[in-house]
């Protein structure tokens, strides 16, 4: 067995899967279903779960962007159990993605994952596409469907910036309201601000990806808790632009743990390491 292990800034993903070697456990490794989810901080929860496990783990493989002390403390709760942690690094050229980053070592293992996993898992010939993740931070990054990795944007995720208005000014509060088009109160001005920043700037990404492939429009792909926050501004935009353009209407398609499936992606295919 293998645990799979997506260290976020606000949010601890692990699944586990078959190790085998048989096509049905390669099966099972690129679905990457997810087995369990833990606020950060909460590694003793994450130990708890290895520990009930019904089969002690031979490796792990992982994406960290959480900092070394929460590193520490997953090796630590794997080292129990006789198994050591290999987090991966993002390289320029890894199972048919292609890094246009100036440097692809510091590109964010979690958009380096996600992209693999989403890349991974269309049938040919796959479109261009666009992953937009709204968690703690939002990325938006877009992957030709040659596999080229463009560039991509991050910002302020939807939480990140409520609270940033609520701890920055001396009247904000913390707004929680559904987003309309013309607010007359605070709470809505704020959430709906939100939205509008957010859905803005996934509507620019998609814009300039159907800019440089001569007209095409790029897949969109969202994932992450903040999504819920967005969702009906992005399709309400993306609606509007579609039927100005003439463009079929752009689905966005929800994936769950697209860092789980480039991992399991990774790790099948024996890629992991650099």
């Amino acid at each position: 067995m293998a645990i799979l292990i997506d260290s976020g800034n606000t949010r601890l993903k692990v699944g586990a899967l078959s190790v085998a070697g048989t096509a049905a456990a390669d099966a099972d490794a690129a679905a990457a279903p997810i087995a369990c989810a833990f606020d950060n901080n909460d590694t003793d929860a994450f130990a708890a779960w290895l520990d009930a496990l019904p089969v002690v783990p031979s490796r792990a493989l992982g994406s960290n962007v959480a900092g070394p002390e929460r590193a520490a403390a997953i090796e630590t709760a794997l080292a129990r159990h006789g198994c050591t942690v290999e987090w991966i690094v993002p390289r320029e050229q890894a199972l048919g993605l292609t890094s246009r980053y100036q440097y692809p070592a510091r590109l964010g293992s979690d958009r380096w994952a996600a992209m693999l996993g989403v890349l991974n898992r269309l049938p040919a010939p796959r479109p261009a596409f666009l992953l937009a993740s709204f968690g703690t931070a939002t990325t938006l990054d877009t992957v030709s469907a040659e596999g080229v990795f463009e560039g991509g944007l991050i910002l302020p995720g939807p939480v990140m910036m409520r609270r940033a208005l609520a701890s920055g000014t001396a009247d904000l509060p913390l707004a929680h309201a559904e987003p309309v088009l013309f607010p007359t109160e605070t709470h809505a001005a704020i959430s709906t601000g939100v939205a509008a920043a957010q859905a803005g700037a996934l509507l620019r990404q998609w814009l300039a990806a159907r800019q440089r492939y001569d007209g095409r429009p790029p897949a969109l792909f969202v994932a992450g808790g903040g999504w819920h926050e967005v969702e009906a501004e992005t399709r309400r935009l993306l609606g509007q632009v579609t039927s100005a353009t003439g463009d079929l209407p752009c689905v966005p398609q929800v994936v769950d743990n697209p860092v789980l499936d480039g991992l399991a992606s990774l790790l099948v295919s024996g890629s992991a390491l650099s």
